[in-house]
């Protein structure tokens, strides 16, 4: 079960946003991208709490997912109001960036009918008492979205805890969201309050220092030259200050937009555990690399897989998610279990 809002991506294929005469859409969120990783790739049974606008482009998204497979009997369809006065879909323009030009985004989402959600309007009692939801997701994207999100998100964790159901929460730190609303203090605020109650906290390498104010030894501005090493004495102290019992990140280093280093560990009970590292691993688009990580990981646990499996199917759905275009995955079991042998490239026919 996830929670967050799901937005239009329009891709303006190999040219510029700024420049395009033609778009391809597809749909995509963080939240939303590990729920489809899931039920697309790994065949597991999923579902989105979101809202969308009633109109023509609410039905695109809604078709779009239809294709996803995951479950959309819980999504809130609010009424449009003729231009979006109120509200209205959320737009997400992303250019997948080549060599020196790195990837950029363009986010088009005030007003959004998901920003809009409020506390009090989703039986969250009867999703994870009586729906038998095993894990739920969520994670800062969806709690920057407005001034009402963080307290649906923590809503939405306390009563999973009450029903005793895995809870992953990913810091995904924005800046663009938390701008308008306090930036990087109020993100820190609302995610040391949600962490403490998180039994899988994943980020990356920005978002321990940004999302949860921890001053990060050992790196460059950039935060390039951290190693497994490092990042395990991070999650040390992150999982000592709020009790958190996993704590997973990826490992990026961006080459050109094109070719990155790429990697992951995860910290259990004082143990890190790294998936196998890759060098100048070849980039189509980056955009939800990360989810998928998360997506091949939490399947792992699902499935009771030793922590070691589990991050290495997280590194290997990451970088198999990275070879398509658009936020989601387009890879298949065999192929994750096929690059976590280390198996060649070689075609397939």
């Amino acid at each position: 079960m996830a929670l967050g809002e799901v937005m239009l991506r329009l891709d303006p294929r190999d040219r510029r946003v700024a420049t395009t005469r033609c778009f391809d859409v597809s749909e995509g969120g963080g939240e939303y991208n590990v729920a489809r990783g899931l039920k697309r790739c790994f065949g597991m049974e999923t579902a989105i709490v979101t809202a969308f606008t009633d109109n023509a482009v609410g039905r695109l998204l809604q078709d779009l997912m239809y294709q996803a497979g995951v479950d959309q009997s819980l999504v809130r369809w609010v009424e449009f109001d003729g231009i979006g006065r109120a509200v209205r879909n959320g737009l997400n323009f992303t250019e997948r960036g080549f060599g020196v030009r790195a990837a950029a985004g363009c986010s088009d989402r005030g007003h959004s009918a998901a920003s809009q959600l409020r506390r009090g309007q989703i039986d969250w009692d009867e999703i994870f008492g009586k729906h038998g939801a095993r894990w739920f997701h969520t994670g800062g994207i969806f709690c920057g979205l407005s001034e009402t999100t963080p307290d649906v998100a923590l809503e939405a964790v306390e009563a999973a805890k009450r029903h005793r159901v895995t809870v992953s929460y990913d810091l995904n730190y924005r800046p663009s969201l938390w701008k308008g609303i306090g930036g990087k203090p109020r993100a820190q605020e609302v995610n040391r309050r949600l962490a403490p109650l998180v039994d899988v906290l994943i980020g990356n390498e920005e978002d321990f220092s940004a999302a949860l104010g921890f001053e990060v030894e050992g790196a460059d501005a950039n935060l390039t030259q951290l190693d497994a090493q490092s990042f395990g004495r991070i999650m040390e102290r992150v999982a000592r200050e709020f009790s958190v019992p996993v704590i997973a990140t990826t490992l990026r280093q961006a080459i050109t937009a094109t070719k990155n280093d790429w990697g992951a560990i995860c910290y259990i009970e004082g143990t890190v555990y790294e998936a196998t590292p890759r060098k100048d691993l070849e980039i189509y688009d980056r955009v939800g690399g990360g989810d998928a990580f998360a997506s091949g990981m939490i399947h792992g646990f699902l499935t009771g897989q030793p922590p070691q499996w589990c991050v290495e199917c997280g590194a290997a759905h990451g970088a198999l998610a990275m070879t398509t275009p658009g936020d989601t995955s387009m890879a298949t079991l065999a192929e994750v279990l096929q690059v976590m042998e280390g198996k060649a490239a070689r075609i397939a026919r």
